[in-house]
């Protein structure tokens, strides 16, 4: 009996791996699609630091949406930005929404807001 135990097999069955490769290939396909929309909303958030040292607000729309052309931004333009002025101080929040299509009917929906100091 001893001897019986002692030849048992350990390890991963073959579905149990298959299993697993699925996953982690369904979590790199949508990874892949989501990461370039982190990359955009990073995009936005460093071209509204420049928008904010403008002097009025119709210029801070105008450098933002310059700043789109430069940086390939599609998700908002300078009429999407809420821009708010306090004496000399400009601040300017934005919101949007991004769907990434995953099959059928299912969509993730990831959704991005951001504003200056």
């Amino acid at each position: 009996m001893n001897q019986a135990l002692q030849f048992r097999q350990r390890g991963v069955s073959l579905i149990g791996l298959l299993f697993v490769a699925v996953v982690l290939a369904f979590a790199g396909v949508v990874g892949a699609q989501a990461f370039p929309t982190y990359i955009e909303f990073r995009a936005i958030q460093k071209a509204i630091d420049k928008a904010k040292t403008s002097g009025s607000i119709e210029e801070a729309r105008s450098v933002f949406d310059k700043a789109t052309m430069i940086d390939e931004i599609k998700s908002i333009t300078g009429k999407d930005l809420d821009i708010t002025k306090n004496g000399e101080k400009i601040k300017i929040s934005f919101a949007y929404d991004k769907e990434i299509h995953i099959t059928g009917p299912a969509f993730l929906l990831l959704k991005y807001a951001g504003t200056t100091n």
